[in-house]
């Protein structure tokens, strides 16, 4: 993300852009991870474009408010794992965006906060169903409602992020932790991964029973790939494995 002049505020155009990227990362078969970083030291996101906003009619309003939740819905059902690298300010629908990723790697200098209600509004782009499934229901109303900010150390304490880092001098701690753990990711079986990431996302919507069930359903989708057989193969030859995606 590079949008300097605005912080990386989610605008218009901004959206799409994302959108778009998206749309075309999700075509390519080889894309393993997808790692969000910013280009603008010393922020990740810094919410939505209130200054923009301010010129839109109340119906303008609602229709980019729910353009903006499909880019975060389209962030939560990419194919492939994704991780937020936040190094900087994620506050509002830049947080909501990290909440979005599968994974978030956070400089502990980094702030981060759902703040709408500090500027009379509230969470619209899946903050309050997101931000619970990390930190507990009493907690995300507490930081909803009092719109606290915290730092990458304290994020990790609650269970916000996956791992906070010190931050370096060049500002971009977070990322090169995030390419780290893409790294792990990216040599394991693609669609066992992705596989993983719909039974646990489409699991915890419903009761044990239900996921199980979806589970069995991925697993049994998994189980005439190559790549299954493969894995076989290199356990049983004592080598490492070598995936394909198919």
């Amino acid at each position: 993300m590079n949008r300097p002049q605005a912080r990386n505020a989610l605008g218009k155009v901004f959206v799409n852009e994302l959108s778009e990227a998206l749309d075309e990362l999700c075509l390519d078969k080889s894309v393993r991870a997808v790692v969000f970083k910013s280009d603008v030291k010393g922020v990740f996101c810094a919410g939505a474009d209130l200054k923009e906003r301010e010129q839109m009619n109340e119906a303008e309003v609602a229709a980019f408010v729910q353009k903006l939740r499909s880019l975060m819905n389209q962030i939560a059902t990419f194919p492939a794992p994704t991780i937020a690298a936040i190094d900087g300010f994620a506050l509002g629908g830049g947080l909501e965006m990290a909440l979005a990723c599968d994974l978030r790697v956070a400089a502990s200098s980094a702030i981060m906060g759902l703040i709408e209600t500090s500027r009379g509004l509230l969470p619209g782009a899946g903050g309050t169903q997101r931000l619970p499934r990390c930190v507990g229901v009493s907690l995300a109303k507490e930081l909803i409602f009092t719109g606290r900010r915290i730092n990458g150390e304290e994020a990790k304490a609650i269970g916000l992020v996956n791992h906070a880092v010190p931050q370096n001098q060049e500002g971009n701690a977070a990322y090169h932790r995030s390419l780290e753990l893409a790294r792990e990711i990216v040599p394991q079986a693609p669609i066992a991964v992705r596989m993983g990431k719909v039974a646990i996302d489409k699991g915890i919507e419903v009761d044990i029973a239900s996921g199980m069930t979806i589970e069995g359903m991925c697993y049994a989708q998994n189980i005439p790939t190559q790549d299954r057989l493969e894995g076989m193969a290199a356990f049983r030859e004592k080598r490492p494995p070598h995936f394909i995606g198919e």
